[in-house]
């Protein structure tokens, strides 16, 4: 089956109905949803194999009084059973392309130094003008 990378809207938000194990750190609040795609900076996309999500990547519009807008990106999950397919990859492109559409000048995003999975993704697209950075996270 062909993996499709889609953007999440409110007129398909039902396909968070069927989302494979490990895509969200948690279930998804019906209210929260509602409100995260009320707001259009918010922008998500979907990897979807046959009816099932698999993979989510979200960014936000960052948007600055005295600059040109920026996309950070804040949240990539694939389930574990797709991942190393090129699935992150392909929503981050998607992710890119959609904010280079609505204005976006620049593109960044931030791991933590440890997790190396995330940086060895993050860092190919190093020379793609998406800037990268690492930090220490604790609470």
């Amino acid at each position: 089956m062909t993996i499709e990378i889609v953007r999440l809207t409110a007129a398909n938000a039902d396909l968070l109905s069927n989302v494979a194990e490990d895509v969200f750190d948690t279930e998804i609040v019906p209210a929260r949803l509602r409100a995260y795609l009320a707001e259009p900076v918010n922008l998500m996309v979907l990897a979807v194999d046959g009816e099932l999500v698999i993979g989510q990547a979200a960014a936000v519009i960052h948007k600055h009084p005295d600059k040109p807008d920026e996309l950070f990106i804040d949240e990539v999950g694939v389930s574990p059973d797709w991942r190393r397919q090129g699935i992150a990859q392909r929503m981050m492109q998607a992710l890119f392309a959609l904010g280079r559409s609505m204005g976006c000048q620049a593109s960044w995003l931030a791991t933590e130094v440890d997790n190396l999975p995330a940086r060895r993704l993050y860092e190919s697209f190093g020379e793609d003008g998406v800037e990268i950075v690492m930090f220490d996270f604790d609470l």
